[in-house]
């Protein structure tokens, strides 16, 4: 990554700005340091609807006067919520590039969660859930969570439960941000053609004046591990299956490393060891992958695929032969030098994105108190050796450490 910019104001807030001169679209957003695993038993849901509520008023504006903000200049607003992030964004013209400052700043900190729109909200969070459960491919996410993390946060669904989501209240929103919010622990980034002074003087115009928020915000870490097999009978055509368990935290030094080794298993690549050696072998699968989730205290480790419910056993004998072959047969050095760089090249290629590459300077700066560039990223990947991969692989890709979820039809 080339030279970005960072200035923190009295307040604790942090102003990241990447200036691309080639561009005239900017792309902007606020990321908090707050998600689902900031919630407390009753508050599940809370965070993901904040998010949505953040859009239907603040001191100064309806909802209908936020939506037509940047639209009517052909700007797009977003936010997302996640287990340890809240990210409201926006991308247009950079000639409009204030417009979003002053909007984003109004929407974050100053939303007054009117009653009636919560109560319509309400509603639109449970079409939500009702769309993911009626997506078992998304469902069975959601439910993997619960068996690898069990009660702890990290596995509560981030939407919440129908219980949770209908009895929320205003004062509800208030006491979350009031418990949650530290001014150390946002920032905002945006990626444009403009000059870096131009973003700090709307910074100290728009974020100077906030009040300064400071103090601890414990989360409590994930410890109690228990392998699990799991099968829900549901209403479906496809079995989908989840294979997984915890894996490493974001500042582990065996997080690239392992990053690598589920690329080599499940990347997005056609040429994923799992791809080759089930849907193009054997033809089982449409959809098979591995992910890796890297979390501030654990990791998620996880390969889903579906398939017909007669085809399920043969498909996990498949997927844990892979897993034996990379536990117990080291790559050779062609093999290791092209995973490498398929793997360079994909997070080379991810930075063309600047929309990504605005929330991946505030993510890093949240998580690891600054942004990896590329260069150092690369030296570690070149560093890693064939017999460093097996020693992940047998710590984590274990068939005795991996629980399994299984959807199958009824």
């Amino acid at each position: 990554m080339a030279d970005y910019d960072l200035h923190e104001l009295p307040n604790g807030i942090r102003v990241l700005h990447k200036q691309v001169l080639h561009t005239k679209i900017a792309h902007c957003g606020f990321l908090l340091d707050i998600g689902s695993r900031d919630e407390d038993l009753h508050q599940l849901g809370l965070a993901h609807f904040w998010e949505h509520m953040a859009f239907k008023g603040t001191e100064k504006r309806r909802s209908f006067h936020i939506l037509n903000r940047l639209e009517t200049v052909g700007g797009e607003l977003n936010a997302y919520t996640t287990k340890e992030k809240i990210c409201f964004y926006a991308s247009l013209l950079s000639t409009h590039f204030e417009r979003a400052f002053e909007l984003l700043t109004d929407l974050t900190f100053h939303s007054v969660f009117p009653e009636r729109e919560i109560e319509k909200e309400r509603g639109v969070i449970l079409e939500e859930m009702a769309m993911y459960h009626d997506a078992p491919e998304d469902a069975i996410i959601d439910d993997f969570d619960a068996v690898i993390f069990g009660n702890h946060a990290l596995g509560h669904n981030i939407l919440g439960t129908r219980q949770s989501v209908s009895g929320f209240q205003q004062q509800d929103f208030r006491q979350f941000l009031t418990d949650n919010i530290r001014t150390d622990r946002l920032v905002f980034s945006s990626v444009s053609n403009l000059p870096f002074t131009e973003v700090k003087r709307l910074a100290e115009k728009y974020l100077a004046p906030l009040p300064v928020r400071l103090g601890p915000r414990p989360r409590t870490p994930f410890s109690s591990y228990q392998r699990v097999e799991q099968l829900e009978r549901k209403p479906i055509t496809q079995a989908h299956c989840l294979i997984g368990g915890p894996a490493y935290a974001i500042e582990d030094p065996r997080r690239i490393p392992f990053f690598m080794l589920t690329n080599i298993l499940g990347g997005p690549g056609m040429n994923s060891r799992l791809n080759l050696g089930v849907r193009e072998k054997y033809g089982l699968v449409y959809t098979i992958d591995a992910t890796y989730s890297p979390y501030t205290d654990t990791g998620l480790f996880g390969i889903y695929f579906g398939t017909e419910k007669k085809q399920v056993k043969r498909t996990l004998a498949l997927v844990q032969k892979e897993l034996k072959i990379l536990r117990e047969k080291p790559l050779g050095s062609l093999q290791l030098h092209t995973a490498k760089e398929q793997l360079m090249g994909q997070l080379a290629m991810s930075e063309e994105s600047n929309s990504g590459l605005m929330q991946l300077l505030g993510k890093s700066t949240l998580d690891i108190g600054r942004v990896e560039p590329l260069t150092e990223i690369f030296d570690r990947i070149r560093a890693i050796t064939a017999s460093e991969l097996s020693e992940l692989a047998n710590d984590v890709l274990r068939e005795d450490n991996l629980s399994v979820l299984q959807y199958m039809p009824e």
